[in-house]
């Protein structure tokens, strides 16, 4: 195969990259300065002073979005990966999807007692390791929304454009670049907008941590809210909304607007699309000559390594005595290791907790999943509603984002002092009223997964719809409702898990010297983590972990494979 490169001319500058290149290269400037001052040197146990004072608020909205980003470009590394072997194997499936529902259902607090001490033990005097540290707790709060919604859409690829890819010969490099991910990019981008913005929720947490009675701070937005909450300062607090408010505007604008309407494209229907969503940004880059010719190289050279592997032939089918005998040696090892997990469980826990404690932990463990499962109820019955008929009007979309972003955004540390003077000025069940914060970060995850599958439901099918004289519920049931139903599973799963993490921080609630605790597992946990008591963080990890994947296996996967099974636009 005769291979022709071209030599990459630059045209001359026009008035509009006259603009943009300064801008993007004190861009790169900017980024280099925060990434110096975020490895100064720092020995466990050091102070790190946090000022109050609005001047420095750029300054930390700075870092903490560093921080965030690098965290959402590993999250996107690691969806890709994951979900397309969890997609692709069965037998990596059947181990993948469980492992990923324990790894949503470990607290962020739980990986931060553990992974802040590694991490600086492996860059010793100095800031980095605890700059890696919140990074990865933010990663944990962003990769799991966005690994389900990216496994939900290659398992619901319609069958048509599966044969064809077949009959194109695609290998599985090409198959994934050239037809999973752009059926799959719709629904993954709004729910990386949502974990962009979740992450936002436990930023609190990972930028001020107490391990063992010392706390462990980094400069950042997350902390200057902390600072603020302990201080009982609202001025500050309204000073870090604002902050937050004008961030998520700027990266709304900079960033999400133009991805979204660059990835429109990609939306999968067979007639004219209807109205389109549009960005500023991307129209003026689109404009620009010499950025625009740049940006043409790597993506010539990434085309080029999509393009030249190897066709394939249509597999065979494998022989079913070859595999029932795989799924006899997958299973027979699934029960030995159940059996030696059993038994050692058996032996340790008696002996490390007592009956007792894991028996209160266990029914501290049934309070708290109670409160999910209403809850999860509860915001699908609003949120399912809003989000189709947001997903199904372009322009509505882009003006509802930013809010939706700003929302889903909104630490609900912010409301404790509101919780703890209204609950102690009326006398209010703790139990009750504190159980609204546990979902206020996470019910976001059921609205951007339903958005974004409800703007992937093809226009032709909407016309047909209409020509057929669907209206009112019957329209509903036949098309909007089995049209975001995969989409609603993977926002219920996250969403579900997210409160249970958000339960650490929302039974425990603080405004200044007051504190109130509610009874739950999530409680259980944060008091052990400010006490430095491992054992028991262990436990309460691993009876959450337990509760999370048993809902999911008897819930929210089967309610996949509903998905999969019968609900496809096929």
């Amino acid at each position: 195969m005769a291979l022709n490169f071209r030599p990459l001319a630059l045209p001359l500058p026009n008035r509009r990259d006259l603009i943009a290149l300064p801008l993007v290269i004190a861009l790169f400037f900017i980024i280099s300065h925060a990434g110096h001052q975020m490895a100064v040197p720092y020995h466990l146990g050091q102070a790190m002073p946090i000022s109050l004072s609005p001047a420095v608020l750029p300054e930390y909205g700075l870092y903490t979005v560093l921080r965030m980003l690098a965290a959402l470009a590993v999250s996107f590394l690691f969806t890709l990966g994951y979900a397309w072997l969890a997609a692709n194997n069965r037998y990596a499936e059947r181990i993948l999807i469980p492992a990923l529902d324990v790894l949503q259902s470990v607290p962020i607090l739980g990986y931060l007692s553990i992974t802040v001490t590694g991490f600086m033990a492996l860059f010793p005097g100095s800031l980095v390791g605890v700059q890696l540290a919140v990074i990865f707790a933010v990663f944990t709060s962003q990769a799991w929304n966005m690994t389900f919604s990216l496994y939900q859409s290659l398992k619901t690829v319609p069958r048509d454009l599966q044969e064809a890819a077949t009959l194109y010969r695609l290998n599985a490099w090409q198959r994934f670049w050239k037809l999973e991910l752009p059926f799959a990019m719709p629904g993954l981008l709004w729910n990386t907008m949502m974990s962009m913005s979740g992450g936002w929720f436990f930023v609190v947490a990972s930028e001020a941590i107490t391990v063992a009675n010392q706390t462990v701070t980094v400069p950042g937005v997350g902390s200057y809210i902390a600072a603020a909450i302990d201080q009982k300062n609202l001025g500050a607090i309204l000073w870090a909304i604002g902050a937050m408010i004008l961030i998520i505007l700027a990266y709304d604008f900079l960033l999400f607007r133009p991805v979204i309407a660059w990835a429109d494209k990609f939306k999968f229907e067979m007639s004219a699309g209807g109205e389109a969503p549009r960005s500023v940004v991307l129209d003026f880059f689109r404009r620009t000559r010499v950025l625009r010719q740049l940006s043409r190289f790597p993506a010539a050279l990434w085309e080029f390594t999509v393009r030249v592997g190897p066709s394939v032939r249509p597999p065979r089918r494998r022989a079913e005595r070859a595999r029932r005998w795989g799924d006899g040696v997958f299973y027979a090892a699934v029960v030995v290791f159940a059996v030696w997990a059993l038994v050692r469980l058996a032996d340790v826990l008696p002996r490390d907790f007592g009956w007792p404690l894991v028996g209160h932990v266990l029914w501290l463990g049934v309070i708290t999943g109670v409160k999910v499962f209403i809850l999860v109820a509860l915001s699908s019955l609003v949120w399912v509603p809003v989000g189709i008929w947001v997903g199904l009007r372009p322009r509505w979309a882009q003006a509802v984002q930013p809010l939706a972003q700003f929302l889903a955004a909104f630490p609900a540390n912010l409301l404790f002092p509101l919780f703890v003077v209204i609950i102690v000025h009326w006398h209010l069940n703790v139990d009750v009223w504190t159980a609204p914060l546990m979902i206020l970060g996470s019910m976001w995850y059921i609205l951007f997964s339903v958005v974004g599958a409800a703007s992937a439901i093809p226009t032709d099918m909407r016309e047909a719809s209409k020509n057929l004289g669907l209206r009112g519920w019957l329209l509903w049931k036949r098309l909007y409702l089995p049209g975001v139903f995969p989409g609603f599973v993977t926002g219920a799963i996250t969403a579900s898990g997210g409160a249970w993490n958000a339960s650490i921080v929302a039974e425990v609630v603080s405004w200044g010297d007051k504190t109130l605790t509610a009874t739950g597992l999530g409680a259980f946990i944060s008091q052990a983590t400010a006490q430095g008591k491992s054992a028991e963080i262990a436990l309460g990890v691993g009876v959450m972990s337990l509760y999370v994947i048993a809902v999911n296996r008897l819930v929210w996967h089967r309610l996949y494979l509903l998905a999969v099974s019968r609900v496809r636009l096929d």
